[in-house]
C-alpha cells in the first residue's frame, strides 16, 4: 500500500460543489484512509474555496487544460465536457505515488482503498470500461456503441471478473474516464499533455478526456470491475451484472445530476442515494457554516 496517496477530483464552477462535498462525505462515511485532493481552477469562486476549506478538503490550485484553440469541438448536448480535459492535470500530482482520480458527480458507497493496492507499472492505468450500449439512442454517439459490443454485457454476475480490454468489437477496448487509478509522474504527465497538444485523433474525440485516455494507455490499462465506477445506467440495462449492496462507488452518468431535479423517472432508486448522502452533509453545513450552506443550496434543487 502506497503510504501517499489520495483521492482526487476536480471542481472549476460552484454547481458542482454539493457533488464534491457528497464525494467527501461518502468518503469519510466508510472510513477511507487516504484525504479528498480537489484540483480547483482560477474561475472557481472564492466563496467555494471557503466552503473546502472550513470542511478540511485539500485543494491543488491547477490551471485549465484545452487542446491548442480549433481542434475540438463539442456537440451543444456535450457542452458539460468542457472542463473535463483538466482532469489531466491529476497526472502531473507527483507528491502522491498513488491517485485514484474521481469525478464529482459520483457518490462512495463503500470503501476502495484496496485500489491503493492495485499492481501498476508505472506507465499504466486502471479504470472500468465504458458502457458502449446508448440506451438513449444518442444520434452522435459512435455507430459502434450498440449493446452487443458492450462489454458489460459479456458479465453475467455481479463479482465476475471485467473481460480483457481487446480492440475487437472496438468498445472493448474503451474505459469510462470517471475513476482512474493511476501513478503520477512528471514523465506521464508529459506524454498526456504532447499527446493532446499533437495528436490528430485529439479533432475526433466524442467523449473528449475519456477518448484520449483510451487511446494514450491502449495496451496499457487494467480493467477493474464495475462496482468501482458503478453507471447508473447500468442497474437498468445490464440487470444481471448489478448489485445494489456490492456498487462501491456510484457515477451519475449523462445529463440532470441528481442534485438538478428531485425527480427521475429512470434513475429514482439510485438517485435518491444521492440525496441521502447529501442531506447528510446539508445538516452539518447548516451548524457549522452558514454561509456555505447558503451557496451550495443554491445551486441545489428545492425540495
Amino acid at each position: 500500500m502506497f503510504p501517499n496517496a489520495a483521492y482526487v477530483t476536480l471542481l472549476t464552477q460552484n454547481s458542482y460543489l454539493a457533488g464534491a462535498l457528497v464525494l467527501h462525505h461518502g468518503l469519510k462515511t466508510v472510513q477511507s484512509k487516504y484525504p479528498l485532493v480537489v484540483l480547483v481552477t482560477p474561475q472557481l469562486s472564492q466563496e467555494a474555496r471557503d466552503v473546502l476549506v472550513k470542511q478540511g478538503i485539500q485543494m491543488r490550485e491547477i490551471l485549465s487544460l484545452q487542446p491548442r484553440e480549433g481542434v475540438h469541438n463539442l456537440s451543444e448536448a456535450d457542452a458539460r465536457f468542457k472542463d473535463t480535459w483538466t482532469k489531466l492535470r491529476a497526472f502531473e500530482l507527483a507528491e502522491f505515488e498513488r491517485v485514484v482520480l474521481l469525478d464529482s458527480d459520483m457518490i462512495v458507497k463503500g470503501n476502495m482503498d484496496d485500489l491503493m493496492d492495485l499492481a501498476l507499472g508505472t506507465d499504466e492505468i486502471g479504470a472500468v470500461h465504458a458502457c458502449a450500449c446508448n440506451p438513449r439512442k444518442f444520434p452522435h454517439y459512435p455507430a459502434d456503441w450498440v449493446p452487443e459490443n458492450c462489454a458489460f454485457t459479456a458479465v453475467t454476475s455481479p463479482m465476475a471478473p471485467p473481460p480483457t480490454p481487446c480492440d475487437t468489437p472496438r468498445p472493448y477496448g474503451l474505459l469510462n474516464s470517471g475513476l482512474v487509478v493511476l501513478n503520477p509522474s512528471v514523465e506521464l504527465a508529459k506524454e498526456v499533455y504532447d499527446f493532446l497538444q499533437t495528436d490528430e485523433r485529439v479533432s475526433k474525440y466524442r467523449f473528449p478526456d475519456q477518448d484520449l485516455l483510451a487511446d494514450v494507455f491502449k495496451g496499457r490499462w487494467k480493467a477493474l470491475p464495475w462496482y468501482y465506477n458503478a453507471l447508473r445506467t447500468l442497474r437498468n440495462i445490464h440487470l444481471s451484472l448489478w448489485d445494489d449492496d456490492i456498487a462501491r462507488c456510484v457515477h451519475y452518468i449523462l445529463p440532470e445530476k441528481p442534485w438538478e431535479t428531485r425527480e427521475s423517472k429512470d434513475f429514482a432508486v439510485v438517485n435518491s442515494w444521492w440525496w441521502d448522502q447529501y442531506n447528510e452533509v446539508a445538516e452539518q453545513l447548516q451548524v457549522e457554516d452558514a454561509e456555505g450552506w447558503q451557496l451550495v443550496s443554491a445551486a441545489v434543487a428545492a425540495g
